[in-house]
């Protein structure tokens, strides 16, 4: 009986029972977004025949990514707003202004989003564009 625990089963395989048998495959990958909601979700969209498994763990974390990239960016523009919640204008300030992601959102209409504030040079007068033409020189 050597190699074998208390309860019969050997020692790998009663470790790998406790550890597996009840956790999730969100907390085993260390993902807060649900890898099983996922799975489900690939599989009724047909998108093939069969899905793997590790298939669906690798779009959560994708998903989980761009959510967190969005809502640090979100927040970071409704900090410098001096507000405490994130509002539409402020994951719109955030996309905008990385390029990345507006390259990935281009096509994205955020609602109630606004426009990203922009004033054309030759709108201004003389005397304020000699001021930003110096400001910039001088940066």
């Amino acid at each position: 009986m050597s190699g074998q625990g208390k309860n019969g089963k050997s020692k790998i395989a009663a470790k790998h029972s406790t550890a597996v048998k009840g956790s999730t495959r969100s907390s085993r990958a260390g993902l807060q977004f649900p890898v099983g909601r996922i799975h489900r979700l690939m599989k009724k969209a047909n998108l093939a025949k069969r899905i793997g498994s590790i298939a669906s763990v690798y779009l959560t974390a994708v998903l989980e990514y761009l959510a967190a990239e969005i809502l640090e960016l979100a927040g970071n523009a409704a900090r410098d707003n001096r507000k405490l919640r994130i509002a539409p204008r402020h994951v719109q300030l955030a996309v905008r202004n990385d390029e990345e992601l507006n390259k990935m959102l281009s096509n994205v209409i955020i609602s109630q989003g606004g426009v990203l504030p922009h004033i054309a040079p030759e709108l201004l007068h003389k005397s304020s564009r000699i001021k930003k033409l110096g400001a910039s020189l001088e940066i």
